[in-house]
């Protein structure tokens, strides 16, 4: 069976390891959502991934509501990623950009005081980071079928702004909650239209997501990503493999480049969840590279491959506060303690300021 330490063809990617760096929001970019150069030395330092997840990046100014995150929907935000990507690039990585709309997850604020988008006219639970501080999320308008259709729209431009900025191909963000795992899931979505009600209407929006992007670069530069148990942001499903072993056999039959499950387990981090893991059946039905990612150490990630359960593992916050993560798993060296505090902060603090391991002296 193959170790991490094996290459893996992920699509048009060959990737010299299985250890994908997950997506991480840092909130190192402009308030207009343009990316710095502080944004190309984090990335080049974590360039040994076999491949990296960027940072969740939204598609439009309707799709974004987070400080300091980055976008791909103007000429000034490709530009910005450009440098980025080139520094990386020149460091011997390969990334896949994250294609972001929250949905609901959207405060008001970003908005110009206007509601959020959504499947249905529902809430979020909590409370959203905005630029004043932390505010209660507010009820979400339903998607009318012009809406649907210009953030299809906005998925293409994202995708070609993509391949402009120097990215190696895409992930779509179907998971944690936001806009696509919004329509997927019966909580979030009340529709009585084709996109919704039966878990076939509800996987519509995701479907053409994904034919988009696969329109704009090929199916062999797309990835898409889900939390298929457990809840997210308040949205669940009584019986989600319904939802997404035929979501998952559709993008086995699209030929992506590869799926990433964020699955919840009884015990983690970022999430708890009484109902069973989904990857086994999604393990029968998608035949492309299946990606695993949750709480992961290296013992319980080399089980997963020698198991047959997964073909790689996306590792999250250990990359940020070590950049040489691949390399201390190697070695079974120590990992640096994460600081929270500078998770979303703006600086180089907690960002590109990790050690490296000390070189071996010969």
């Amino acid at each position: 069976m193959p170790t991490l330490f094996d290459p893996i063809q992920l699509g048009a990617i060959n990737a010299p390891n299985r250890i994908l760096m997950a997506p991480l929001t840092r909130a190192r970019a402009t308030r207009e959502h343009v990316p710095t150069a502080i944004m190309g030395d984090y990335y080049a330092q974590r360039a040994g991934a076999g491949l990296i997840i960027s940072e969740a990046t939204g598609i439009s100014r309707e799709g974004l509501g987070w400080p300091f995150a980055p976008g791909l929907w103007t000429d000034e935000q490709v530009e910005g990623w450009k440098p980025v990507l080139e520094k990386f690039h020149a460091a011997g990585g390969r990334i896949f950009a994250q294609l972001w709309h929250m949905g609901r997850i959207v405060h008001p604020d970003f908005l110009e005081g206007a509601p959020p988008l959504s499947a249905s006219a529902t809430t979020a639970p909590g409370s959203a980071h905005t630029y004043a501080g932390k505010q209660d999320y507010r009820e979400a308008r339903s998607a009318t079928t012009d809406d649907i259709a210009r953030v299809l729209d906005d998925y293409s431009r994202a995708a070609r702004n993509a391949k402009a900025a120097g990215f190696d191909g895409v992930q779509l963000h179907a998971a944690n909650g936001y806009l696509i795992d919004q329509f997927l899931r019966e909580n979030s979505n009340f529709r009585e239209d084709a996109y919704g009600g039966s878990p076939e209407n509800r996987g519509r929006l995701l479907r053409e997501a994904t034919e988009r992007l696969i329109t704009e670069l090929g199916a062999d530069r797309v990835a898409v990503r889900f939390s298929p148990n457990g809840d997210a942001q308040g949205v669940q499903d009584s019986n989600p493999e319904a939802v997404f072993v035929p979501a998952a056999q559709y993008l086995s039959d699209q030929g992506i480049a590869f799926l990433e499950l964020r699955e919840q387990g009884p015990e983690g981090t970022f999430g708890r969840s009484d109902q069973p893991r989904i990857s086994p059946a999604i393990r029968k039905v998608f035949k492309g590279p299946l990606i695993l990612n949750q709480d992961y150490d290296l013992a319980r990630a080399e089980a997963e491959l020698e198991s047959g359960n997964a073909d790689g593992i996306a590792f999250g916050r250990p990359f940020i506060a070590n950049p040489d993560l691949v390399e201390r798993l190697r070695t079974d060296a120590p990992l640096n303690a994460l600081d929270v505090t500078t998770l979303y902060s703006q600086g180089s603090e907690g960002y590109t300021d990790y050690p490296l391991l000390e070189p071996v002296s010969g």
